[in-house]
């Protein structure tokens, strides 16, 4: 299965994903978006192929959000993805694409609605203990 992570090691929730994904026996591309950004028509595509708005796909904290006063509700889609390109920290992540869907993994376990229930096999617990439940309750 052919699976993109636009990942950022610094993130737990990113490298949480990235584990649960590898946790299926699954390689996938990993992008390091913020050495590599995607294009604005890929951006837009992700944003949109998630469910998401371009404000919901923005990255408030840690991001020069505030100071660029990307709060102002007059701001166009178009605007705000232009400050996304300029400024990629602001891109919310880990955005994850599979042939089953495009999610924002925030949390981690949202990856399971893109990947086939019967990768999984064993328990999985992320980084700080924390048991991964799947769709029926159980452990994975």
């Amino acid at each position: 299965m052919n699976v993109t992570i636009y990942h950022n090691p610094a993130c737990g929730t990113s490298r949480n994903t990235l584990a649960l994904i590898r946790h299926a026996g699954i390689e996938p591309t990993v992008v390091e978006y913020l050495k590599t950004p995607p294009g604005r028509d890929e951006l837009a595509a992700m944003i949109r192929d998630a469910g998401l708005t371009v404000r919901e796909a923005i990255r408030e904290k840690g991001t020069p959000y505030a100071e660029l006063g990307l709060d102002d509700p007059a701001l166009t889609d178009d605007a705000l993805l232009d400050a996304m390109l300029a400024h990629p920290i602001l891109i919310n992540r880990p955005l994850v694409v599979t042939p089953l869907g495009t999610r924002l993994c925030r949390p981690s376990e949202a990856v399971l609605d893109i990947l086939p229930a019967d990768t999984f096999k064993g328990a999985f617990a992320k980084e700080d203990g924390e048991q991964v439940l799947g769709s029926d309750g159980k452990r994975l």
